[in-house]
Order: C-alpha cells, then sequence, then structure tokens
C-alpha cells in the first residue's frame, strides 16, 4: 500500500470537491519490536473549516459536485469494510469530525509489507490513477525500517491538466509521515527528515506541490540501534 495513495483516494471522495484553501494530509506508522504496528492516516481541513462548512451548503462548486455527510460516511464505510478483509490487517477504524473537518483511518497490521497493496486496489476500484509507487518493509534482525518511494512520471502531466483553480488548491498543501519506534533511531537516510529529541520518532514533512513536481522524495531507510 502506498499511505500517500491512499490519501488520493480520500481526497477525490472528500476534498477536491470541497477545498478552497489549505489542508493537510499526515501517514503515522508506529512500529513495534515484533514487526507488528498501527497505522493511522489523517486528512486535516481544520484551517479551513469555515470555508469548507460554507462550501458544504452548496451543491456544486468549480464543476464539482460537493459530497453530501452521508455521502462521505458511506465511502469512509467502504474503505473500512474493504481494509477489513485485507490479509493481516485487523482493528480498522474510521472517523470523521465535521465540526473541523478531519478525516482519520487507522488500523493494525501483522507485518508492514501487508499494507503495501491496499491501496493500489482500493484506486483501481474507484478508477483513480496511482500518483506514485511506494511500499514499505522492516527488517527485525538488522532493526531497517524502509521507505521505497517513486513518483509516477504522469503524475505532474496530470496535474498540469487541472484548471487553474484546481491546482489552487494544492499551493499551501502540505504532506507529513511520522514513523515512531519502541527502539531508538541511529540513522536515517533522508536529509529532509528530522528526528525527535527522544530518538524514537522521525518525521518528514513537505510540500505536496512538491511531491507532484518531483522536488522531493519521501524515501527513506532508518537504522534502530541494536
Amino acid at each position: 500500500m502506498s499511505l500517500k495513495q491512499f490519501y488520493t483516494f480520500l481526497l477525490f471522495i472528500f476534498l477536491i470537491p470541497v477545498l478552497s484553501s489549505c489542508f493537510q494530509v499526515i501517514e503515522e506508522i508506529t512500529m513495534r519490536n515484533d514487526g507488528t504496528g498501527d497505522v493511522v492516516l489523517t486528512i486535516n481541513l481544520s484551517q479551513s473549516k469555515t470555508k469548507v462548512a460554507s462550501v458544504m451548503l452548496l451543491d456544486s462548486v468549480q464543476g464539482h459536485k460537493v459530497p453530501s455527510k452521508q455521502k462521505i460516511q458511506q465511502e469512509l464505510s467502504e474503505a473500512v469494510a474493504y481494509l477489513k478483509k485485507s490479509e493481516g490487517i485487523s482493528n480498522v477504524k474510521s472517523s470523521t469530525d465535521f465540526n473541523n473537518y478531519i478525516a482519520t483511518i487507522s488500523f493494525t497490521f501483522k507485518d508492514v509489507s501487508n499494507i503495501n497493496n491496499i491501496t493500489k486496489n482500493i484506486l483501481a476500484q474507484q478508477k483513480i490513477k496511482a500518483t506514485n509507487s511506494s511500499s514499505y518493509s522492516y527488517n527485525k534482525t538488522t532493526g531497517v525500517f524502509s521507505r521505497k518511494y517513486q513518483a509516477v512520471g504522469t503524475a505532474k502531466t496530470e496535474f498540469n491538466k487541472l484548471k487553474s483553480q484546481d491546482k489552487a488548491i494544492f499551493n499551501t498543501a502540505s504532506y507529513t509521515s511520522i514513523y515512531r519506534f519502541e527502539k531508538p533511531v541511529s540513522t536515517v537516510s533522508n536529509p529532509a527528515a528530522n528526528v525527535s529529541k527522544s530518538k524514537k520518532a522521525v518525521m518528514l514533512k513537505s510540500s505536496i506541490l512538491d511531491l507532484i513536481n518531483g522536488k522531493i522524495n519521501v524515501s527513506n531507510q532508518i537504522q534502530l540501534s541494536k
């Protein structure tokens, strides 16, 4: 599963029709020493909640149909149902805060590799093109957590096809990945990544436009202390 691609799915059902200002997408993975872990995916529109609330009262905006709260809940429920049937995935939950416009999906995995193909299949069901190739792995013996990311060459081309007002949606959008571990982090391969003071978390934040335009790569190899 590419977690960033999962956000693409959520963006299409929730954000694209209603956005008029900044938003955040946040990916959190908590790895345990035994290889199991938890994922929390969040889309946060709270900084734009007043504008979003106004748009939600409309039938359409900029040529996009505005989804109802019921439609959003339905789509999230379908995503949850799919995740519950996925191998190695359990404890799937979703939440929506329509006061602050925050949507979250969380689940537990037996092995981080269990999440690698989920988004690809979800996007295929929705007939949405993937924007990147991304995979995760964790070697319990060596204590190495890896995230491999490869942007799809057509992502920038597809973005350039959007109308100017649709492109503007992404001007202040940000993407943040946070990886937490039980052991301290020794090294990280991505120079843009920041290690927490506790040495047990790694954060990488970038603008979504930089990802679309290939100006940043979120691949990372994280070596834990032995």
